[in-house]
């Protein structure tokens, strides 16, 4: 070959190269910069890494490898794609001058990676400085993110506002639109972590911007705080719509974290519904799901919880193991590090574990001016001041619990958050009880008022997971073993009664439903036949009705009952500005009603639900006419109600177990 020869077909080599490599990097960075569709742009990414690999063009393969890193740390989260993305940036990161732009940013990405995996901020804070000394400023801006991603502690606040708003100016700098967005909302979550009443201005802010294009990596965070805002405003039924269609959306962009972020909404919603021990088999298999995040513990925490509230207590004990392995000190902190603090907390109270009380008691008090806030703001289960307040109660330091806890309600107020309101006023009532005596005029005034509370926001609340037995003159403690709760019709109210306390609770289906269980103790009873009535058997009752492979609401159907409930919303918000709270009460019920249909219709991630027989109706039904019964009882008689609260489970098999 001559070198004339030669030298013409490096040329059309390099034109070849540029009508290949460079589309396929264009589009991919316009998808990750500037749409924030993380799943596009990876598909984009790759083929562009495979063109560039082939024609051995380092700068091109450096691009690509870096934009397969995404917009977030840890975006590959199974073991064979994440170490892929690793060997193809080193790989493209020995061809470059590593002082280079290229080579830069490709450093800064593995130091952020490798830090984050490891629950360490040295390195990337490290990379942090060489960029700004470099004076690179798409190198900067990266580094700012990831730096900020790696500091999601509690400790690192103050810190990560800073990072947050140095990334902001820099987004001035690269003109890359999601370097602006990024640097908004890290600002937003950073106000919201620290419980800042300014948080909902950045998040305006940040509305407005998307409101002129999306981001759709982004949009699903901000969606995901949106849900998390209507948990804290007690509309569950409409957090769980909103939480299904944020994690359709979160599949959509390809984030990792959409099926995790909807296990803790869900988890969250069903903590203050009383209804976390539906959970237990989804959280057995998130708790090993290969999307989790590396760092986050949280569903082992939440699923001791739900274990222990479910009195199965070898698998809670097992997950709390799991949970505080060595030394709960050793527990990273990530951005769900308070999450399962609290988690650990509430499930070693159940199980009366005052060794893990008191440690996490210790680790967690630094901090007790914090919301506790999952991830990045997808849930909040309101003060710290409420856990170290559950600590105490668990630990025998009563005095301390009391003032853990006032200041939980006060807290929660501030964050306007009402079902935490409402379980902090119940656990102070419960440790007023404790350290006064049952008959004690506080107690029972805080206890009354969180029953009130609950049953207005549809709540159940927990019961005190303590052992002690309840007295004849009913209160805690006393030698005489636990008293059974008694249920007899009187005409058109049900008498239930508890040792010497006895109150009268108006007739309901729910109300039959806990007197069957009542007079059956330990025995349990599937809720077909509960559903059923006296005298009919499940199978007698669901003759010839199960449809199997058919969807429970088609896709107009969805669509009407999603237009009806925007209508009844309009309707409730205008009798409420009116002041007139009977009419809208009444549409209130209409609209939960719908909900409850649209919700039982749809599976996890707002799938299609087929129909699963009439077992699965009458477990729905039947629980929900149950906790309706039991808050009324409670908030009729608060220590009754606890009791009961304490000693019924429902599911697909009901029982009262008072022993």
């Amino acid at each position: 070959m001559t070198r004339e020869q030669g030298a013409h077909g490096l040329k059309m080599y390099s034109a070849a190269r540029h009508d290949g490599v460079e589309p396929s990097l264009l589009q991919a960075e316009r998808a990750l910069f500037v749409e924030g569709d993380l799943q596009t742009s990876r598909k984009w990414f790759d083929t562009a890494y495979c063109e560039a690999e082939c024609g051995g063009d380092g700068p091109a393969m450096a691009r690509a490898a870096l934009g397969l890193g995404g917009l977030w740390v840890h975006e590959h989260r199974g073991m064979a794609d994440a170490e892929m993305v690793r060997a193809r940036q080193r790989r493209a990161l020995a061809l470059l001058d590593p002082g280079a732009t290229l080579g830069l940013r490709l450093r800064i990405r593995l130091a952020g990676e490798e830090d984050y995996r490891t629950g360490a901020h040295v390195a990337i804070e490290k990379m942090l400085v060489e960029a700004r000394v470099a004076g690179d400023a798409p190198a900067t801006a990266e580094a700012l993110s990831l730096a900020h991603h790696c500091l999601l502690g509690p400790e690192h606040g103050a810190q990560r506002l800073e990072l947050a708003k140095e990334l902001i100016g820099e987004a001035s700098r690269t003109g890359r639109r999601s370097d602006l967005v990024m640097g908004l909302l890290w600002h937003a979550l950073d106000l919201l972590l620290a419980g800042d009443p300014h948080a909902e201005r950045r998040l305006r802010e940040l509305h407005a911007l998307l409101a002129l294009e999306d981001h759709l990596a982004a949009g699903f965070v901000v969606d995901a705080i949106e849900v998390m805002r209507s948990i804290r405003g007690g509309r569950f039924a409409q957090a769980e719509i909103q939480a299904a269609a944020c994690a359709e959306r979160g599949a959509a962009v390809g984030d990792a974290d959409a099926t995790a972020w909807h296990g803790g909404q869900l988890a969250a919603i069903r903590w203050y519904q009383g209804r976390i021990t539906e959970l237990v088999p989804l959280l057995s298999e998130l708790v090993d799901s290969p999307t989790l995040s590396a760092v986050d513990n949280s569903p082992l925490a939440v699923m001791a919880v739900a274990a222990a509230t479910a009195g199965e207590r070898r698998v809670a004990a097992g997950a709390l193991a799991r949970l505080r392995g060595r030394n709960l000190a050793d527990l990273p902190h990530s951005s769900t590090w308070l999450v399962s603090m609290y988690g650990a907390v509430e499930a070693a109270h159940l199980l009366q574990d005052a060794d893990t009380s008191a440690q996490a008691y210790a680790l967690v008090a630094p901090f007790a001016h914090l919301p506790v806030v999952a991830s990045l703001g997808v849930a909040c289960l309101g003060s710290a001041h409420h856990l170290l307040g559950v600590a105490s109660m668990t630990t025998g330091d009563l005095d301390r619990a009391v003032e853990h806890l006032r200041a939980a309600v006060q807290d929660n107020l501030r964050l306007e958050h009402w079902p935490a309101i409402v379980l902090s006023r119940s656990r102070l009532g419960q440790a007023l009880a404790l350290r006064d005596g049952p008959r004690d005029e506080a107690a029972r005034r805080e206890l009354a008022r969180a029953a009130q509370e609950a049953a207005a926001l549809g709540m159940m609340l927990p019961g005190d997971g303590l052992p002690a037995p309840v007295s004849r003159a009913g209160g805690w403690g006393g030698g005489e073993g636990r008293h059974r709760v008694s249920c007899r019709r009187r005409g058109r109210r049900w008498q239930v009664e508890l040792g010497d306390r006895s109150v009268l609770v108006e007739h309901s289906v729910g109300m039959a439903h806990l007197a069957s269980l009542l007079a059956n103790p330990g025995y349990e009873i599937p809720a077909v036949d509960l559903a059923a009535g006296p005298g009919r058997k499940g199978a007698q009752a669901a003759e010839g009705a199960a449809i199997s492979a058919q969807p429970v609401l088609d896709d107009r159907a969805r669509r009407e009952y999603k237009q009806r409930l925007l209508h009844l919303q309009a309707e409730i918000d205008e009798y409420e500005s009116m002041n007139d709270p009977e009419r809208a009460a009444a549409v209130r019920a209409e609209r939960d009603w719908l909900i409850a249909e649209l919700t039982a219709a749809s599976g996890t991630a707002g799938r299609v639900r087929r129909f699963a027989g009439n077992e699965e109706r009458a477990r729905i039904a039947v629980g929900k006419a149950i906790r309706r019964a039991l808050a009324r009882v409670a908030e009729a008689d608060p220590v009754i109600g606890h009791e009961l609260r304490d000693t019924v489970q429902t599911g697909l098999r009901c029982c009262y177990r008072p022993d």
